[in-house]
């Protein structure tokens, strides 16, 4: 049988204080769950015993879907709790914080995830949407597009110690906007919208050659990700064109075998903002200008699937629902989980279900389904040797399962579930044991 999405939507509520919720037990382990397969949900409105709310990480049974009565206080580290990392060993999770309407005050939280505590914050010189842990494990690297740079204009990629907790280093890339690691670990490629710019950075090179560090093409219409062939001999940069301010979207080979690697004419696309490759083909997503059309009744983004990841090759197009796209993450059972934000919600008269901004490729059968929970979708999380994924969208938490079969369905309508609404906001999820 054909097998696609369900929706095996979850919603989880935190339960603080209690020795049970929703038939979790208390493995009495003090002031830790004692679980051993979890899952962290960003929460950045936790709700205090003594009222208010709190930044901290809710914990996930990820065996049994269970909640934990046990979180992870960010109180008095940092102010809030949104986009989250994890080390190559998963012994750090580290968790963005912006507050205020400007993001003027950012920060990184260190958690211990053994002792499920935050050992250490980080100050940011500014907002960051793409951050990494490098495969040393203990330096990450974020951008930050409006780091204060004396004589050049804004942007740096910053260079953080985790056991220090401190920011050893700052490369100066105007706009730096987004980063991607190579395969190896050996170069950083830092993309850059409004500069129209793709650097490519040595770490390696960093502390002895700063200047050397760092390689810069031009000539990119407003890039904004880009993903390397499984050996890193090719970086596939994203055009995002028109749907950022710009021209044309496209999709450029950059050959990184050469010193300094050599761009190639972009392939047009009707839209680009998020990749990936997977079984050998690119997947690329976008939403193109839709002057006139109505994207409550059509969906109005575009998925593009490059087999082989050969540009030269004749591409495949699923239409997909509309918004940013930011996320491309591949599901047990050949499913692709395609996330966007700012997507055109839609709710039926009457119902309290619609569409959001979920989309999901069967890869195997070529079908689109699309999700029912509205709102942005900010967090997903395949959960290893299982078939459900965990999906942060509209602030709810949603599980799906990838092993049961909608058949022609085409919308996502919840099935007969057990739901348990989660207190606060859920930002994010990471799986946080191998």
């Amino acid at each position: 049988m054909k097998r696609s999405l369900s929706s095996l939507f979850v919603s989880i509520v935190l339960c603080t204080g209690l020795i049970s919720c929703g038939g979790y037990t208390n493995p009495n382990t003090g002031n830790r769950s004692g679980l051993t397969f979890r899952a962290f949900i960003s929460n950045p409105v936790n709700p205090s015993a003594s009222g208010g709310g709190f930044p901290g990480l809710d914990i996930i049974d990820a065996t049994n879907d269970l909640v934990s009565p046990f979180q992870v206080s960010l109180s008095g580290t940092v102010a809030s709790a949104g986009m989250m990392v994890e080390s190559p060993k998963r012994d750090r999770t580290v968790v963005y914080s912006a507050t205020g309407t400007d993001s003027s005050n950012t920060a990184l939280a260190i958690v211990d995830n053994a002792t499920e505590s935050a050992s250490s914050s980080v100050a940011l010189p500014g907002p960051t949407e793409s951050m990494f842990v490098a495969t040393d494990n203990i330096t990450l690297y974020a951008a930050v597009p409006s780091a204060p740079i004396t004589g050049q204009s804004p942007g740096a990629v910053v260079q953080v110690s985790l056991p220090s907790a401190a920011i050893t280093a700052s490369v100066p890339v105007p706009g730096a906007h987004f980063i991607i690691p190579s395969p190896s670990g050996n170069l950083i490629l830092v993309i850059s919208d409004t500069a129209g710019t793709v650097s490519v950075l040595a770490p390696a090179l960093i502390s002895s050659d700063p200047v050397g560090a760092l390689t810069t093409l031009t000539g990119f219409d407003k890039p904004v990700w880009a993903v390397f062939s499984s050996d890193g001999s090719t970086a596939y940069v994203m055009n995002c064109g028109p749907e950022c301010g710009g021209s044309a979207a496209g999709i450029v080979a950059v050959d990184m075998t050469q010193n300094p690697p050599v761009a190639g004419t972009p392939v047009a696309v009707s839209a680009a903002t998020n990749g990936l490759i997977v079984g050998g083909n690119l997947y690329v997503a976008g939403t193109p200008p839709n002057a006139g059309v109505d994207c409550q009744a059509n969906l109005c983004g575009v998925l593009t699937v490059f087999p082989g990841a050969n540009l030269s090759a004749a591409p495949t197009t699923f239409a997909i629902t509309d918004g940013y796209h930011d996320n491309l993450v591949m599901a047990p059972n050949n499913q692709l989980f395609i996330a966007s934000r700012t997507c055109t919600n839609v709710i039926a008269s009457g119902q309290t279900l619609g569409r959001g901004c979920l989309s999901v490729l069967n890869t195997g059968g070529g079908t689109v389904y699309t999700a029912a929970q509205t709102g942005d979708v900010t967090g997903i999380q395949p959960i290893l040797n299982r078939t459900v994924v965990y999906v942060c969208e509209g602030g709810a938490f949603t599980i799906y399962d990838t092993a049961l079969d909608l058949g022609s369905q085409r919308h996502l309508v919840p099935q007969t579930t057990t739901e348990v609404a989660i207190v606060g906001q859920a930002i994010d999820v990471k799986l946080v044991d191998f």
